[in-house]
């Protein structure tokens, strides 16, 4: 059995990670608190109701400076809404109670895969960004609003919706990095704002669909929210001291470990997969990073930019050759 001591250290250790990051929340959170012996299905609705929470306070803060693409963040909404409220209705209509929990707890384990998966896609774009801004002399960020992809958007929202309906997981990840692909000159902070904004209702949607069914346990969602509103603020005075790569590839490493325990692969072959991405992923990163022009290991972040940004220069010169 959990207790409030428990969940109040998990709360303010997951706080620490979004305040550092701005990732993680649901996609640390909801494992955790199966961990400590919680249902998933109340840890899910438990999770999306401290969310809403937590993510209204973070949306006031850039909707009062203005960063947020409202447009765009709209789209999302249409999508998404509606799928993230049936996630509770569609969870009542697997079978037994049994039968519930089970598809939820594998449910959550593909979801934090494919959080784990997008962490790492994010980093992956965020270089080529980097690389493409050094060679430009510039930024190509606008602050202009983009050209919206209305269809794309919409499928954007309702695809993370259903996946948030039914474990919490991906209001944050999953949606940011559609959102990269599909507005890759987005200035970072309309980025972030957008997505916070449109999270909001998609949470509430999804918090509503699930109370309506399993409740609300206040001995589990008043630790969650008391313990991590100083996480995140902690956190975030932390954000500038900590190189964020490292944390989020550590990220990257947990959710895949807790996804594969969450599906039912037995804990030598969690140990062992956990073994080959500690040792393999900074070799596979690093052949990445060399294939786009960078080093390996670069001393200094500005160092290898620049080195990318030559050799990006010279890959436009050949193909307008």
């Amino acid at each position: 059995m959990f207790d409030v001591t428990s969940l109040l250290l998990v709360a303010f250790g997951v706080g620490i990670v979004i305040g550092l990051t701005g990732m993680g929340g649901g996609a640390l959170m909801t494992p955790a608190l199966i961990f400590l012996g919680i249902p998933p299905t109340t840890a899910v609705a438990n999770d999306l109701v401290a969310a809403a929470v937590n993510k209204s306070v973070g949306a006031a803060a850039h909707l009062k400076h203005g960063t947020p693409d409202l447009k765009l963040a709209a789209l999302l909404i249409v999508g998404s809404v509606p799928t993230a409220a049936a996630g509770g209705w569609l969870i009542n209509q697997v079978g037994s109670p049994e039968e519930q929990q089970a598809f939820v707890k594998a449910a959550i384990g593909v979801a934090l895969l494919l959080a784990a998966g997008t962490y790492v896609l994010r980093t992956l774009l965020n270089m080529r960004h980097n690389i493409q801004v050094a060679s430009e002399g510039g930024s190509p960020d606008s602050d202009e609003a983009p050209s919206l992809r209305v269809v794309p958007t919409i499928v954007v929202g309702a695809l993370g919706g259903l996946l948030v309906g039914l474990t919490s997981v991906g209001s944050g990840s999953l949606i940011m990095v559609a959102l990269l692909m599909l507005y890759p000159r987005l200035a970072p902070n309309k980025l972030v704002g957008t997505d916070l904004v449109q999270a909001i209702p998609l949470v509430l949607a999804a918090a509503v669909g699930h109370v309506i069914y399993e409740g609300i346990d206040w001995s589990i969602l008043l630790p969650l929210i008391i313990g991590g509103a100083p996480g995140t603020y902690l956190g975030a005075r932390l954000a500038s001291w900590v190189q964020q790569n490292v944390v989020r590839r550590g990220i990257a490493i947990v959710l895949s470990l807790t996804g594969l325990g969450m599906l039912g692969l037995p804990p030598v072959w969690v140990g062992i997969a956990g073994a080959a991405l500690l040792v393999l992923g900074p070799i596979v990163w690093g052949l990445v990073r060399k294939g786009h022009g960078l080093p390996p290991f670069p001393n200094t972040r500005e160092e290898g930019l620049q080195a990318a940004a030559e050799r990006y220069k010279q890959r436009q010169g050949s193909h307008d050759d």
